[in-house]
């Protein structure tokens, strides 16, 4: 009987901490900025759907919503067409959306032929892992969101699917910053 109840009671146990487990790393997608520097990200460079490679510094001085993603990500791919609305709607704003995937160019170039998207989809393949890492992505969770600033520092990460009012309430505030 007293087997019986320490199982029982070691399930529930088990139980609760799986919940708290997904509550804090899946449930809880915003976290702060981490103590990371975007200097890695403005000194790469990777190919676009034209091959050609796109130095990222280019895009200094915008506000840059940073969307790592993969081919085979769902969640990745049911946020797509809000990022493409957030583009569109605030681009002459200052606002750049950029999508790095993890695959291999030919693997993006397939997939945007079906699927379109209006912000620059990039190939970080291997290197893209790395520089995730780099902008706070200590999960190794996809899809993962950077908004960094203007002024080059990085103001709120998400872990998991966004949408653009979550984005919104980022970002406005550091578009109205520039003017």
């Amino acid at each position: 009987m007293l087997s019986k109840t320490l199982t029982y009671l070691f399930l529930a146990l088990l139980i609760i901490a799986s919940g708290l487990a997904v509550r804090h790393f899946v449930l809880n997608p915003a976290v702060q900025p981490p103590n990371a520097s975007t200097e890695a990200f403005f000194a790469s460079a990777f190919p676009g759907l034209d091959g050609q490679l796109q130095p990222m510094v280019q895009w200094k001085g915008k506000v840059i919503i940073l969307n790592f993603w993969a081919t085979w990500c769902p969640p990745c791919l049911e946020e797509m067409p809000e990022l493409s609305r957030v583009h569109d709607q605030y681009q002459d704003q200052g606002l750049m959306v950029l999508g790095i995937s993890f695959d291999e160019l030919d693997k993006i170039r397939e997939f945007a032929q079906q699927t379109p998207v209006s912000y620059p989809l990039l190939s970080g393949d291997l290197d893209a892992m790395s520089l995730s890492e780099s902008l706070g992505n200590n999960k190794g969770v996809l899809p993962y969101t950077a908004i960094i600033a203007a002024d080059g520092s990085i103001v709120k990460t998400h872990f998991g699917r966004v949408n653009q009012p979550l984005l919104e309430e980022t970002f406005l505030p550091l578009l109205g910053a520039r003017n």
